[in-house]
């Protein structure tokens, strides 16, 4: 993990000038609207909004922003997934959340980003300068209503976290992680039941606070246990959905 680490740092200044593309974005045409934070917003509300975005197209693996950068611009994910990492003091690195359409990113301290961000997929953002969004929550305080929601959703995942990192065995770490994820599916019109995971071992493994070869094994004893049905790599089936909720909830 330390190799990493510095492999990283090392390819910051190669990765930025080259990380995504970009183009204008037509509030009106986003097919996610009702996920975001702008969800709700009459028509000519999101002409305002649609003035000030910017759409941008980050490849797989890209960095969106690193651990520390100024924090001057805030995204809303409308394509792909998004996975957010802190590297500690001695250069490990800690997976803090997975971002999917509709999750807004770059919220935190105006001294700097407080985590970084990478795509795991190919990734289309939605990017909004700072103190223009900030400007604009002067005459439409919905929005900024919104914001402080999505803020508090975020405290309310990290307190969530602290405690699957705590308290939960490794079956139970990887049971609430694909509840969740299934969950966060329907929300966005998905099938229930059903759990599509673009990241690798390695980063649920970075999530979870467990090694990849004790999220290999865990993985293999839901399927035993027929807790869930693997469709294809990044597919899995939750047929006993609750007794998986209950395997969660035992702590």
């Amino acid at each position: 993990m330390t190799t990493k680490a510095v492999e990283l740092a090392k390819a910051k200044v190669k990765l930025t000038p080259r990380r995504a593309s970009c183009a204008a974005q037509d509030c009106h045409a986003c097919e996610i609207r009702d996920l975001t934070f702008c969800a709700g917003l009459d028509e000519s509300e999101i002409a305002t909004l649609s003035g000030i975005a910017l759409r941008m197209h980050f490849a797989k693996r890209r960095v969106i922003f690193h651990e520390g950068d100024a924090a001057d611009m805030v995204y809303n994910v409308t394509q792909g997934a998004v996975r957010l990492c802190k590297l500690t003091p001695d250069g490990r690195r800690q997976i803090t959340g997975f971002l999917l359409p509709g999750d807004f990113l770059g919220l935190g301290g105006r001294q700097g980003y407080a985590y970084g961000a990478e795509a795991i997929t190919d990734v289309e953002l939605c990017r909004f300068r700072r103190d223009k969004l900030e400007k604009l929550f002067e005459n439409h305080r919905q929005l900024e209503r919104r914001l402080f929601k999505i803020a508090n959703d975020e405290l309310a995942i990290a307190q969530d976290q602290m405690l699957l990192l705590g308290r939960k065995t490794a079956k139970e770490r990887l049971a609430t992680f694909l509840l969740n994820l299934s969950e966060r599916e329907e929300l966005r019109g998905g099938q229930g039941g059903v759990v599509y995971l673009p990241m690798v071992q390695e980063d649920i493994a970075d999530y979870l606070g467990l090694t990849i070869e004790t999220v290999s094994r865990t993985i293999s004893q839901l399927k035993r246990d027929r807790l869930i049905h693997q469709t294809t790599s990044h597919e899995f089936e939750l047929p006993r959905i609750e007794e998986l909720r209950h395997l969660a909830e035992q702590t």
